[in-house]
């Protein structure tokens, strides 16, 4: 799911400072559950691709990391 996630970051599905979706929205829509979801979106926020805004959810950075 992670990888999946970072390649759909990879190619602008969500923009530099757009709202990420919801680890909600995400679970809905891979049909995985809740703490699966976080855990991916907790690796994306730790290789860059996302920032946590404490109380309003995660937003794709700025300054995505390097690709390998």
């Amino acid at each position: 799911m992670a990888d999946d996630l970072r390649c759909r970051l990879r190619v602008g599905e969500w923009a530099p400072g757009e709202r990420f979706p919801g680890t909600v929205a995400l679970a809905a829509e891979y049909g995985t559950a809740q703490a699966t979801t976080q855990k991916a979106v907790v690796a994306l926020r730790a290789d860059g691709w996302l920032r946590l805004e404490v109380g309003q959810g995660n937003y794709v950075t700025d300054t995505p990391p390097e690709s390998p």
